[in-house]
């Protein structure tokens, strides 16, 4: 598959995803990968399926609270949420973090929420664009596992998700800080040793071969959000 393909494919996807949502609030949330994805993720089956019902259930009680006075995006990866999005004041913006955070399972809230009017949707298109670029990049970087990140962009802002090393998050953090249209990069990593990550790999790869759930692994300390300009 060439570079472009890899772009692609990804981009078509957000931008599928934004048409069959174009009918519903502006409250959107990102799922949980399945099949063959499901089986390479660093996160247990378990915990795959336990952010997507974090997700599902904070986009319904968001959406009971504020109706379409928001765009808010949703992601949980191993049970730490991340706010994106476009808020119209302090208040909903807290209100939104204390709705979420109440959600069952929920062990941490990173609100990355902004103050202002929502994205346009030229805006969000852009974003979708640049995760593409963001998910292409790190497929081409041969010392990093694509799949060991989720990525989310706002306004140019990519927010890396995912369970890794301190050496892969400084890496990752290099290859995307060259993509035109990044801004910012912001961190939202759960950080593992380099010995969790010699454990965690080979129950991945043979769960990829027989697709079947790896061992649950220890929580590592949540590191908190940080920003590399």
């Amino acid at each position: 598959m060439t570079p472009l393909q890899r772009l692609a494919l990804p981009t078509l996807a957000a931008a599928l995803l934004a048409t069959t949502l174009s009918g519903c609030a502006p409250l959107l949330i990102g799922g949980a990968a399945v099949g063959s994805l499901v089986a390479v993720d660093r996160r247990t089956s378990g915990a795959q399926l336990e952010d997507e019902t974090i997700e599902l259930r904070a986009k319904s009680r968001l959406g009971e609270a504020l109706g379409s006075r928001a765009h808010i995006n949703v992601t949980s990866y191993n049970r730490q949420v991340l706010l994106t999005g476009e808020v119209p004041d302090a208040a909903t913006k807290q209100l939104v973090e204390q709705t979420v955070a109440k959600v069952d399972n929920v062990r941490s809230v990173v609100n990355e929420l902004g103050v202002m009017s929502a994205s346009t949707l030229t805006q969000r298109s852009t974003d979708a664009f640049i995760t593409g670029k963001v998910k292409a990049s790190l497929v081409d970087a041969k010392d990093l596992t694509a799949t060991a990140f989720k990525v989310v962009t706002e306004r140019g802002a990519v927010y890396l998700l995912g369970r890794v090393t301190q050496r892969e998050s400084e890496r990752a953090t290099a290859v995307v800080r060259q993509i035109s249209g990044v801004n910012r990069v912001v961190r939202v990593f759960e950080i593992i040793s380099e010995e969790e990550l010699a454990r965690i790999a080979p129950k991945a790869a043979a769960a990829g071969a027989v697709a079947t759930p790896a061992a649950a692994p220890a929580l590592a300390p949540l590191q908190p959000a940080s920003a590399a300009r």
